[in-house]
């Protein structure tokens, strides 16, 4: 059961108001509600692919006869490959229109992930937006309701979008962030896939540094009073253990 903890009081847009209508989670094909949206990246197409290369995320392939024969031998062969396809899911009514990845061990089966979209009609101080749902897959399995082959993610999708933020940061790309209301927080709720995840209900707004320039990481914007107060709860209460930050390739 999802248990939704009040997100109308913890509702803010002051640092991106251009994201308030914006969707706040994926669907998969028939339309049943999939991930969260948990991050939104500025910048141009190239910015964001520069910025997601020196951190060391690399762009998924497109998911092909020959993509999905490769992320299977490295699945079950545990063999690298580290631009394995993605699962299509859909927000604007379009599959994602790019991912990235970063590996982690030998196999496909684990890895960091985002899909990203650009927001039509929508930019931040004329740039574009990319908004997307960073999660972790935790393991290849079958899905809990549709019994095909899938990812399974891990339930504390707040420490995807904080490692991804981490990572370019870390790479000297980003010039500025802060949070801005995504899905709400949430306890207990499940994606398209059956998979259990728990989130802050945040959204984090990274602005990548203009031509990909390396800058020192600014801090996180303060949120308002009644968020630091539920960031403070939510750290306290949060039941699933972070896993402790990984370096960056």
């Amino acid at each position: 059961m999802t248990h939704d903890l009040a997100p109308r009081l913890f509702t803010h847009y002051d640092a991106a108001p251009a994201l308030e209508h914006v969707p706040k989670r994926t669907e998969n094909a028939r339309g049943v509600k999939g991930d969260p949206v948990n991050v939104a990246l500025v910048g141009s197409e190239a910015e964001l692919r520069e910025a997601m290369r020196r951190a060391g995320w690399r762009a998924a392939d497109p998911i092909t006869r020959a993509s999905s024969i490769a992320i299977a031998r490295s699945v079950l062969l545990r063999r690298a490959d580290s631009t394995a396809p993605v699962s299509p899911l859909y927000l604007f009514g379009r599959p994602q229109d790019v991912a990235f990845e970063r590996e982690v061990g030998r196999s496909a089966s684990r890895r960091h992930h985002v899909r990203l979209w650009q927001a039509p009609g929508i930019q931040i101080a004329g740039r574009a937006v990319w908004v997307g749902d960073a999660a972790y897959d935790l393991r290849a399995g079958i899905s809990r309701r549709g019994f095909h082959p899938t990812h399974h993610i891990a339930p504390d999708v707040d420490a995807e979008r904080d490692t991804l933020v981490a990572d370019l940061a870390r790479a000297g790309q980003v010039a500025a962030r802060a949070h801005v209301t995504g899905v709400g927080p949430r306890v207990d709720a499940h994606n398209a896939e059956g998979d259990r995840y728990d989130t802050d209900g945040e959204l984090t707004v990274v602005t990548l540094s203009p031509n990909n320039a390396p800058v020192a990481a600014p801090p996180l914007a303060p949120d308002p009073p009644l968020v630091a107060l539920k960031e403070a709860w939510w750290a306290w209460f949060h039941p699933t253990p972070r896993p402790p930050p990984e370096p960056a390739p």
